[in-house]
């Protein structure tokens, strides 16, 4: 492997193409475009149960006999690391797997809802109803298809192990703390606003402690 290939960052990407005849062509221009992900590379994080972590090999990287520059590799990664989706089949048996997720359902309104002063207090803090009713009394009520963003701040931990997922023992996932989503808070915002998606900053839209996963059950019963 080139000496190279490591500082070279590898996103899984997709390439929608949106057509309208009503509406006018964006002018990113006028807009600032946020990169979310994290690379995948050998420092990628993964959920720790899992037995690989990422991996590239190279095909080609250099000057090819007919005197022209080629680059070409393989690599393999575990689904659950870096950024990356949870379709509904992840804890919904008979659940969408990604190319059944409607692309109506994954561009939407995106909502952010800031816990960071309570993440810090308490690494294992769940968001709660109150905190969404907070921020609906100050940004108005979260349109039904949103997307919620959950905004813990431990986006700056990564990627040290410990840090991020509150700890780094190989193979064991029995004392994670990170903050996340409570299941109250979820199940309003799946009754009574009706969102179309979660996501978050932290390993799992579960909190580190938790020993059931009732969000992602309840997301993925839901088609969320």
């Amino acid at each position: 492997m080139s000496p190279l290939l490591p500082t070279v960052p590898w996103r899984v990407a997709s390439l929608l193409l949106l057509i309208s005849c009503e509406t006018p062509a964006v002018d990113l221009d006028r807009l600032q475009l946020v990169d979310l992900t994290h690379a995948l590379n050998q420092s990628t994080i993964f959920w720790p149960t899992s037995p690989t972590r990422f991996t590239l090999d190279t095909l080609s990287y250099g000057m090819t006999p007919g005197g022209w520059f080629y680059s070409a590799h393989t690599f393999a990664s575990p689904e659950h690391g870096g950024t990356h989706l949870d379709a509904p089949i992840h804890f919904g048996a008979g659940q969408a797997t990604t190319d059944r997720i409607p692309l109506n359902q994954l561009v939407a309104p995106g909502i952010v809802i800031d816990i960071r002063d309570s993440a810090q207090a308490n690494p294992d803090y769940l968001l709660s109803v109150d905190d969404i009713q907070r921020f609906e009394a100050v940004h108005g009520q979260i349109p039904a298809g949103a997307i919620v963003l959950l905004y813990t701040g431990w986006s700056a931990r990564w990627p040290d192990i410990e840090s991020y997922l509150g700890d780094d023992t190989p193979g064991d996932a029995s004392n994670l703390h990170f903050p996340s989503f409570g299941v109250d808070a979820v199940t309003f915002l799946l009754t009574e606003r009706g969102i179309g998606a979660l996501g978050a900053d932290v390993a799992s839209i579960d909190y580190g402690a938790s020993t059931d996963f009732q969000v992602h059950r309840l997301v993925a019963a839901s088609g969320v």
